[in-house]
């Protein structure tokens, strides 16, 4: 239990430093867009699960991705600086993917909560499809 609670201290600690060097570096909307992109990722898993719109075997994908987000078993430990949460990175992606090819673009984008850049850049990455004003 003890190298559960310093473990979770070295991340929480980690975390913060990141968030505060984007506030002290001026990047605020970048820092509050770090903070809150677990939580809209979780909000838009849970929204694009209720979407009629995704196909059912899709759906099954963004369960698996809320419990893995949920999950206090990591195949990388949170506390080791940035790789820590790469996987839970890795595996987001990869939904994120997913969903934009199956449910299409605008569907996601759609139940986003976050800041429109964030997802934009978040599928960008993935390579879903051409970002807005692109391509068509």
């Amino acid at each position: 239990m003890r190298t559960f609670i310093t473990a979770l201290s070295i991340a929480v600690a980690v975390y913060l430093l990141v968030v505060a060097g984007l506030v002290l570096a001026g990047r605020r909307t970048a820092a509050k867009e770090v903070v809150l992109l677990l939580a809209n990722l979780i909000l838009l898993f849970q929204d694009l699960a209720r979407d009629p719109r995704v196909p059912r075997r899709s759906k099954w994908l963004l369960l698996f991705g809320a419990a893995w987000f949920a999950s206090p078993i990591d195949l990388i430990p949170e506390f080791i600086p940035v790789f820590g949460p790469l996987d839970d990175a890795v595996v987001a992606a990869l939904i994120l993917r997913h969903l934009a090819r199956k449910a299409g673009r605008d569907v996601v984008e759609e139940h986003w909560r976050g800041n429109p850049a964030t997802i934009d850049r978040l599928l960008r990455m993935t390579q879903a499809g051409p970002a807005r004003g692109e391509g068509n």
